[in-house]
């Protein structure tokens, strides 16, 4: 990995926080398809497609950051046996209201922001600027979604 100018061990460590990340980006796809499936009543529409929007990030952001494992000359997890094992999230029903189903996503937004804040943290340590930068876009945007839930969540008066 010379090429990078990456201390291997530091590396791994990053690549620890990496996996993790990567489970917990699994199973937030997945429960937004599941949301997406399943969201009903007078806020369908606005939902339906917030989700699918929230899907469509979640994906392309899976595959970004296997790839970054991969750059690190690491493998990526890539069961789900494993990512179920490592996850930082829980898994959801489909029985749920729209304003549940948006809790729960705020409160699995601040569980993948401070495991984000891992992955900086560990990649900072081995002068990893390359997954800082990944990472740190992420958590600006994922702030930015979870305000927009949350102004969501508001009642008018």
């Amino acid at each position: 990995m010379s090429y990078l100018n990456l201390d291997q061990d530091k590396t791994s460590k990053t690549v620890e926080q990496l996996n993790i990340l990567l489970a917990d980006y699994h199973l937030y796809y997945q429960k937004l398809r599941n949301f997406h499936w399943n969201v009903i009543g007078t806020n369908f529409f606005d939902l339906h497609e917030k989700f699918e929007e929230m899907y469509d990030d979640a994906k392309l952001k899976v595959d970004e950051i296997a790839e970054r494992i991969l750059t690190l000359r690491h493998s990526p997890k890539s069961n789900l046996s494993d990512y179920l094992k490592i996850t930082n999230l829980k898994e959801s029903g489909a029985d749920l209201d729209d304003a549940k189903m948006v809790d729960i996503l705020l409160e699995d937004h601040g569980t993948i922001i401070s495991q984000m804040r891992k992955v900086v943290k560990v990649a900072g340590d081995a002068g990893d600027e390359g997954t800082i930068d990944l990472i740190g876009a992420y958590i600006r945007e994922l702030e930015k979604t979870s305000w927009m839930l949350d102004v969501w969540t508001k009642k008018l008066r």
